[in-house]
């Protein structure tokens, strides 16, 4: 096995997952699916699985059941075996015919504890026992319709996604987002007047909602988990007030208490709200070309950090656009795909220029090993130069499977670089910088008067004006670097005209993007008017 890392650690829990898997009907959960597509993708549960037919599906109320032929199935699920969750496990189970089940959870049995109101010293005494997934064991023979059926419950740390070597990500807290000011006045609603609270700077895990404190709970039991496989001590450092409940929480997590007294290593872990570096979340000064397909390209469904690549390029089907779902989409993940996932590392840590080079250098040498006839061309990679050198691999099926990892993010890579977004991307630079200077020398109210022109309805806009979700973009990063500033007396004036400007903007766009339908709180088809746009109300804080 390599030395202990992000990798290693997501490659171990699968392993165990796998060693559970064969001839069984494997469900599993969105963010299990994103470990799984990042860590080791799902060609290797398929070869685990074993036999012709496809046996994945997607853990949900509505899931189709096994029939008489698919007594096994294995659940593997990164949240608590609580509440709805439950639920759905047995609805799934009533409607089969399995003999064997087994569930695999992400969340630590110390946790379940806590889910279950277990006092800490209790749970203490109950040191190696499981319990909770013991009872759970038994509802599963029972739903199965025969307690002499088999059933297991079992703890696996699926928390990661490897993205690469050095940078994972945790599908599963996706909706974790720190505490905003406002959130404060809600805290409040929940306590008696003496112990109100006056800031963020005083909250601390006894008023946070019981729901959130067993995600945070939750986070930690992988954190240590993560920690062990690596052999280390940890020392917690934290900037914003959710990131110190959770490393507080990391602190006195009682198992991870027990670990670190036969740590050989030594780590540090800094963990930081996201809200207080929102211009990196927003900001275009970043030159990489991940970033932008990131940015351009359509979410590829079920997941928080992937893409879609549209593959119909490399097919007999016309190009244009009702044909692009006619074709499965390609993705950024090349975990089974040792050239793919070598080129994909190269991108995350090049600039745009080199990255781009880099992809066409990729695709020239696959072509010659393939005895391709390539004509080669130095100077500047353009879009249809790429695409010349994917389309020989067109009409080689050979070709085509042995680099369809290569060929994924050489499509990504044009597709970024045609999106008339990207375009963009110069003119959000530009206006960044000009912002950078002003701040200091100008008011807020003189920045959002020159932002206000910027702001277009639908009828007005060419290709080069800001759409609705672009000018939020604007504005969260125009308030993130201006920190705290002195308001002045048209201050109150100039963000009135930007409000009632951006709310008659989206009542008049003809269909809103999925975005703007989430902020609005609407639905396709559904049309805002402007008392409705204007009663929900803006907050710039």
């Amino acid at each position: 096995m390599s030395d202990p890392g992000v990798l290693s650690f997501t490659h171990q829990g699968w392993e165990q997952v796998l060693a559970k898997v064969k001839r069984a009907l494997v469900y599993l959960d969105a963010a299990c699916a994103e470990s799984l597509h990042w860590g080791c993708g799902s060609t290797r549960l398929l070869e685990a699985v074993g036999g012709p037919a496809c046996h994945l599906r997607e853990f949900e109320p509505t899931a189709v059941g096994g029939g008489a032929e698919q007594p096994k199935a294995v659940f593997v699920l990164s949240c608590l075996l609580k509440g709805r969750t439950v639920e759905t496990l047995r609805d799934i189970i009533c409607r089969s015919h399995f003999q064997y089940c087994v569930v695999v959870t992400a969340v630590n049995h110390a946790v379940h504890l806590t889910a279950n109101h277990v006092p800490a010293a209790a749970a203490a005494e109950l040191e190696g026992q499981q319990p909770v997934f013991e009872q759970l064991e038994e509802k599963l023979c029972e739903w199965m319709g025969n307690m002499n059926y088999t059933a297991e419950v079992l703890h696996v740390p699926l928390l990661l996604a490897p993205a690469a070597p050095h940078l994972a990500l945790t599908p599963a807290f996706a909706s974790l987002f720190p505490l905003l000011p406002r959130d404060v006045h809600l805290l409040n609603s929940a306590r008696p007047d003496k112990r109100r609270l006056g800031s963020l700077g005083e909250v601390d895990a006894t008023a946070l909602p019981p729901e959130l404190l067993l995600q945070i709970r939750c986070l930690v039991s992988g954190l240590s988990s993560l920690c062990e496989h690596l052999g280390v001590r940890e020392e917690c450092f934290a900037v914003g007030s959710l990131s110190r409940i959770i490393a507080a929480d990391l602190a006195n997590y009682a198992p991870a208490k027990n670990r670190r007294k036969t740590a050989a290593g030594r780590a540090s872990v800094v963990f930081v709200d996201r809200t207080l570096d929102l211009t990196g979340a927003v900001g275009h000064h970043g030159d990489n070309l991940v970033e932008k397909m990131l940015s351009v390209l359509p979410q590829l469904p079920g997941h928080t950090n992937d893409v879609m690549v549209n593959m119909v390029e490399l097919t007999a089907l016309h190009t244009e656009e009702e044909n692009w779902n006619a074709v499965a989409p390609g993705c950024l993940a090349q975990s089974s795909d040792m050239a793919g996932k070598a080129l994909w590392e190269a991108l995350l840590n090049t600039k745009h220029k080199e990255a781009v080079m880099e992809v066409r250098r990729h695709l020239v040498e696959a072509a010659s090993r393939e005895n391709l006839p390539i004509k080669m061309s130095m100077g500047r990679v353009t879009p249809g130069q790429l695409t010349t050198y994917i389309q020989l691999f067109k009409n080689n099926l050979k070709a085509l499977v042995n680099h369809c990892g290569l060929l994924q993010l050489g499509l990504a890579t044009v597709q970024t670089l045609k999106h008339p977004h990207t375009a963009k991307w110069d003119n959000f630079l530009a206006f960044e910088r000009l912002l950078l200077q002003s701040v200091g020398e100008s008011t807020m109210s003189v920045v959002l008067s020159q932002l206000l022109p910027m702001i277009k309805p639908s009828h007005q806009r060419t290709k080069d004006d800001y759409r609705p979700e672009e000018l939020l973009i604007l504005l969260i990063y125009i308030y993130s670097v201006s920190g705290e500033f002195t308001a002045d007396k048209n201050l109150g004036e100039a963000e009135e005209n930007v409000k009632k400007t951006l709310a008659q903007v989206f009542c008049e766009e003809s269909e809103l993007s999925p975005l703007l339908q989430k902020i609005t709180g609407s639905h396709p088809g559904y049309h805002i008017t402007f008392s409705h746009r204007v009663s929900l109300g803006f907050s710039w804080q």
